[in-house]
């Protein structure tokens, strides 16, 4: 009775996956130190050590080309998931580090991301900058905080634009929800503390 060739079709499915699980070990260590380096990057702009957060952003840049890499031709691998976590989380450092002093935005291409990677990394951003905004009123810096506030709500409008099936933005809806209350509620924080700010500035008058 002639065999159903399976050794060889079996083999070669072997071969995929054993080079498939390289790739994904070796990519699996590598996220995780670009979103170690991605969070240093975040934590040295609110400490506004800006060249110390261009040098972090440009080793996540890295780490994210060599995790390009080491995907290549796995396509199973790439879109697992935490590939483009690993972007988003990058996104976020480098669109915060450049809303914080109000440069051009890197687009996607410029950060070789995912379009839903750097949309929920936009959106993420926005929290960033909560917590920047709070951190100038504690330093009774709160007007250039005004200026943060709008970028925010610019940031806002453009996440809402984007009425696209979750499959394609992978929960940006979500974040565009969670992003809206941080403005909210940021907007609230801002206005009672300018307010109080100018009953001081009456009373002292």
């Amino acid at each position: 009775m002639a065999t159903l060739g399976l050794d060889e079709h079996v083999t070669a499915i072997r071969e995929r996956y054993n080079a498939a699980e390289r790739a994904r070990e070796k990519s699996l260590a590598l996220h995780r130190e670009a979103i170690r380096c991605a969070g240093l990057t975040i934590r040295a702009v609110h400490r506004h050590e800006f060249e110390e957060a261009r040098g972090l952003l440009a080793r996540v840049r890295a780490i994210m080309d060599e995790v390009r890499a080491a995907v290549e031709g796995h396509l199973q691998v790439y879109y697992a998931g935490y590939v483009l976590d690993a972007q988003k989380e990058y996104a976020e450092a480098a669109l915060t580090l450049a809303l914080v002093l109000g440069e051009p935005l890197p687009s996607p291409d410029d950060l070789r991301v995912e379009d839903s990677s750097w949309l929920n990394g936009l959106g993420e951003a926005v929290g960033e900058l909560r917590r920047y905004i709070l951190d100038m009123m504690r330093h009774e810096d709160a007007a250039p905080a005004e200026a943060l506030l709008e970028r925010m709500d610019e940031i806002y409008y453009v996440l809402t634009s984007m009425d696209y099936p979750d499959a394609l933005t992978r929960g940006l809806r979500r974040t565009t929800d969670v992003a809206r209350g941080i403005i909210e509620k940021t907007r609230g924080d801002l206005t009672n503390h300018l307010s109080m700010k100018a009953l001081q500035v009456q009373l002292q008058g």
